[in-house]
């Protein structure tokens, strides 16, 4: 019988807000209106009674959808005019 018990730690833990905050460099207020965005656009989440929980990896691809390169205001002038890089 072993002396004690190691548990590994889960590589895609489920995170309440705070650590979630932590994790992302976001307030608990911000990602708590990221939460209440409409249905296609929410913070994926897990609501066990009163507790709100964010699955690590569910997040990472969430916030995946805000990568943004270069400079926005730069990009959008340049799709309007149609010079962007997916019509050229």
């Amino acid at each position: 019988m072993p002396e004690r018990l190691v548990i590994a730690t889960d590589l895609d833990p489920f995170l309440p807000l705070r650590m979630l905050a932590a994790y992302a460099g976001l307030s608990v207020r911000t990602l708590r209106q990221y939460l209440e965005l409409p249905p296609d656009q929410a913070l994926p989440c897990y609501r066990v009674g009163g507790k709100i929980l964010v699955r690590r990896s569910e997040f990472d691809a969430w916030v995946a959808q805000y990568q943004s390169r270069g400079r926005p205001q730069l990009a959008r002038a340049l799709k309007e005019l149609g010079l962007d890089k997916e019509d050229v």
